[in-house]
């Protein structure tokens, strides 16, 4: 009976774990999120946290990966964007011009061939070409960072050899600009939400329609 309830036990316990990994960060593209403020600056992540920033970034996050590409990819050994990735950044800029209150962070990412020196500033060359490439659609270079590069050590594939996915660089949310009004008045909430609340707004004066306009009996 005992050896029957400790593995009834065990096997709760295992499907827990199970379910608490599967909710996590553990499964998702590596560099989501956590940009973070975080790097060696615990204080900022509390206070972030204490007056709201911290989860009102991570939501305006989640919703910028929904909305628009967040990831563009690269050829073997180069930084030079192409057509694609110009594309998906033509819709990032669009996005990020919404959020004038918003800043951001570019990750750089490359495979495992060559060395992790090389490949780092591979990284690093990928995250400036792409914020160059938001700075010349219009957007504010002081809101862009390319400051981080992961190098070879975040692979989406595991693989030693060539892999496009993993030639990448990943744009995310990194919290707000202090100096801009709403700001400094809190309101994160408003920052998040107010485009929603535009595209809800009539596009058009329905105001002397009537039911024949519609097919429908006056």
């Amino acid at each position: 009976m005992y050896k029957t309830l400790a593995l009834t036990g065990l096997v709760a316990l295992t499907a827990c774990s199970e379910r608490q990994m599967a909710n996590s960060s553990f499964w998702r593209e590596a560099g989501v999120l956590h940009s973070n403020a975080d790097f060696g600056n615990s204080t900022m992540n509390n206070i972030m946290y204490q007056n709201g920033e911290r989860s009102y970034a991570v939501d305006l996050s989640n919703r910028f990966a929904r909305e628009v590409p967040s990831m563009v990819n690269f050829a073997f050994n180069s930084a030079v964007l192409d057509e694609t990735a110009r594309a998906n950044l033509r819709r990032q800029a669009d996005w990020i011009r919404q959020f004038p209150e918003v800043r951001f962070r570019v990750y750089g990412h490359t495979d495992k061939v060559g060395s992790n020196y090389y490949n780092k500033r591979l990284g690093l060359r990928r995250a400036r070409a792409v914020v160059h490439y938001l700075t010349s659609l219009g957007v504010d270079r002081s809101r862009l960072e390319a400051v981080v590069s992961y190098g070879e050590t975040q692979p989406l594939v595991v693989t030693e050899g060539r892999e496009r996915r993993n030639r990448r660089t990943v744009t995310e949310v990194s919290g707000f600009l202090k100096r801009h009004p709403t700001v400094m008045d809190g309101k994160y909430a408003e920052v998040i939400y107010r485009e929603y609340v535009a595209s809800a707004e009539p596009t058009s004066n329905l105001e002397g329609i009537t039911g024949a306009d519609f097919g429908t009996d006056q």
